[in-house]
């Protein structure tokens, strides 16, 4: 796979404080790449960098071929920006709005207005598009500032927290929209702070803490980064916590913890052979309903390498909310 976008070394500051610091980073051509991390972590600052919103203290940054610092015009005109807040104009109607932003990118009349049209039924707001934008719905809204920054079908979309502060069923739309833009071939950059969007829609992640990337990679290898454990959750016919002790000194590798009734955790750090264990409970009159493996969650991974709680995240929401 080609790669689309290549981040050397990548710093920002303002005035003493170093919101980004020396990342690097780069996209293949067609991924969804997505920037996960809480508020205040440089999510902003880099999609701001990457897309000349703003100049970086220092470091490269190089897109599809081209200098995207010196020469920011041309790499504008080849990609699509969703920023954080919605840009675009409360009293023009979603027709106007789309057809004004795709002169911008010097699109023909016909054209743009063939394009438009198209966008808004695609994004099913035909009959919102004869009404003023300050009307809107906020998911509403979302939907309408993602088909603006792709009417002139970028190579690549760059989108900022496009889900916060939204509906849950526009959120599902619009998670919907990104995935066909990729079937379409666009590359994608997404910054979040859903630990649920990152792992449902990226194809590699970076986690970005205090303006540095800690860990990169598709869901897949951050997920063997925490499976340093094997778990096996048992459902048992009764109660075992006076078995845990004996369970632990016949099977010296294994650790026992007792959730709740009528359930156990067996936890080691090699792969556990079930068949003495349960052998082990029969005799003791323990009857195993189920057993099953318990794999780590991206939200797990994110705590391990960050140790920032996935409650923290949540507070963000609250807070773009407000």
């Amino acid at each position: 796979m080609m790669e689309i976008v290549k981040v050397t070394d990548l710093t920002k500051r303002y005035g003493n404080v170093e919101a980004v610091r020396g990342i690097s980073f780069s996209i293949q051509q067609g991924e969804i790449f997505g920037f996960l991390g809480p508020n205040g972590a440089g999510k902003t600052s880099t999609i701001n960098m990457l897309t000349g919103l703003a100049r970086p203290t220092s470091g490269r940054i190089i897109i599809d071929g081209m200098d995207a610092i010196k020469d920011i015009k041309k790499v504008q005109s080849i990609i699509g920006i969703v920023p954080d807040d919605n840009n675009l104009y409360d009293e023009m109607d979603g027709f106007e709005n789309m057809c004004f932003c795709a002169a911008l990118y010097g699109m023909r009349k016909s054209e743009r207005e063939r394009r438009a049209r198209e966008l808004l039924k695609q994004f099913n707001l035909v009959s919102a598009g004869k009404r003023p934008f300050k009307t809107y719905s906020k998911g509403m809204k979302r939907k309408l500032t993602i088909a603006a920054g792709i009417i002139h079908n970028p190579k690549i979309l760059f989108l900022d927290e496009p889900t916060t502060g939204i509906d849950v069923e526009s959120a599902r739309q619009i998670r919907q929209l990104i995935l066909d833009l990729k079937k379409q071939g666009t590359t994608i950059f997404i910054t979040t702070h859903y630990i649920e969007e990152a792992e449902r829609i990226c194809d590699r992640i970076a986690f970005i803490v205090n303006g540095k990337i800690v860990k990169t990679g598709t869901v897949e290898q951050l997920m063997q980064h925490a499976q340093d454990e094997h778990i096996i959750e048992l459902k048992l016919s009764r109660d075992i916590k006076n078995l845990k002790t004996k369970i632990e000194d016949n099977f010296k590798n294994c650790r026992v913890e007792v959730p709740g009734e009528n359930s156990c955790l067996l936890i080691s750090k090699e792969p556990i052979k079930l068949s003495p264990v349960l052998q082990f409970l029969d005799a003791k009159g323990v009857s195993v309903y189920e057993a099953k493996a318990i794999k780590p969650t991206l939200e797990d991974v994110f705590v391990k390498v960050t140790g920032i709680q996935a409650a923290e995240l949540k507070k963000d929401e609250v807070k773009k909310q407000k």
